[in-house]
């Protein structure tokens, strides 16, 4: 009696977080202040945690989930995150489509089997898009570094060609393809919405969050304080990344036999464990039995990901 009811609660928790999430996706915000800070970023990134990421305090869609958010340290991180991610999703939107999935994961597992499993799937529901994101942010970081000592360069011959700062950003939008032209493009956005060129660029410092964009950064702000040669000093920097970007490249290549091997060993138990599922399945169906048996397969999956994460410790050198 009580498993199909706690089954139906969590199919309706499920079932109205969802639909409180799509209808929060699809309905359209006229908010002028969002509209704005989403078309130029002209504001600061604290109000756009405060008032974005955790929801506009006049026009909040999830007003409990922000102000949960607000009161703990893990909903600024979570925001720049998403932030930094480039995912359009604010920090109380992205937590309670984690919660729709972590409850359908536990419903699905309960009605497949037991709340063991459905435990273990809202667990994986939870873990999952968190990685995803690291995953997001981290490739859409290296892109831009990758992308960044061809940006510097043409700012250099802009800049030497007699161009203004924002008009070498101009010319430097027409020529290089996302996602840098989107940062680029923020950053005009909130020149021409008034916002100062320190700020706009501090701005596109903490959304892309990498030492190489904050050193550039760093090196216009103190021309801007100072004076001096600032093609100069970009042609530089540009050097700098681009003799560092050579020998990462080299040190994967030197690194790459490693890796695969890391790969390897991590995916031999999981192939073997499924070979040995479609041969006999009441041999490996005891795994998952109930009683301390299923302790078994829950260590041997935690060692293989402590194992994996300290092989890929071992081979991530820094440059």
């Amino acid at each position: 009696m009580i498993g199909p009811l706690l089954f139906s609660i969590i199919v309706a928790i499920s079932v109205v977080l969802l639909f409180g999430a799509m209808w929060r996706l699809l309905t359209p915000d006229t908010s002028v202040d969002e509209r704005l800070a989403e078309y130029g970023g002209i504001l600061d990134i604290p109000t756009l945690q405060a008032m974005n990421n955790f929801g506009n305090p006049r026009r909040q869609r999830f007003p409990m989930a922000s102000r949960l958010l607000l009161r703990m340290d893990f909903g600024p991180r979570l925001a720049n995150l998403l932030m930094q991610a480039d995912v359009p999703l604010t920090a109380a939107e992205f937590m309670v489509f984690i919660l729709a999935g972590a409850f359908i994961g536990i419903a699905f597992g309960i009605l497949k089997s037991d709340i063991f499993l459905g435990v273990l799937l809202g667990i994986v529901f939870v873990v999952v898009p968190f990685f995803y994101l690291n995953w997001r942010k981290k490739r859409r970081q290296s892109m831009i570094t990758e992308q960044l000592p061809d940006v510097l360069a043409l700012l250099v011959g802009a800049l030497r060609a007699g161009y203004g700062l924002a008009q070498a950003f101009e010319v430097a939008l027409e020529q290089i393809p996302a996602p840098f032209s989107m940062e680029i493009d923020k950053v005009l956005r909130s020149v021409n919405l008034g916002q100062s060129m320190q700020q706009a660029l501090n701005n596109m410092a903490e959304r892309v969050a990498t030492d190489d964009m904050d050193m550039v950064i760093v090196a216009i702000n103190i021309q801007y304080e100072t004076g001096g040669n600032l093609a100069q000093t970009m042609e530089t920097i540009a050097e700098t990344i681009r003799e560092r970007l050579r020998i990462k490249q080299e040190i994967q290549v030197l690194t790459a036999q490693q890796r695969l091997t890391g790969y390897l060993l991590t995916a031999m138990p999981i192939i073997l464990a499924f070979i040995l599922f479609l041969i006999n399945p009441d041999y490996m169906s005891r795994l998952v039995e109930p009683g301390w048996i299923r302790l078994v397969p829950i260590v041997a999956a935690i060692m293989q990901i402590i194992g994996f994460l300290a092989m890929r410790k071992i081979v991530n050198i820094e440059v």
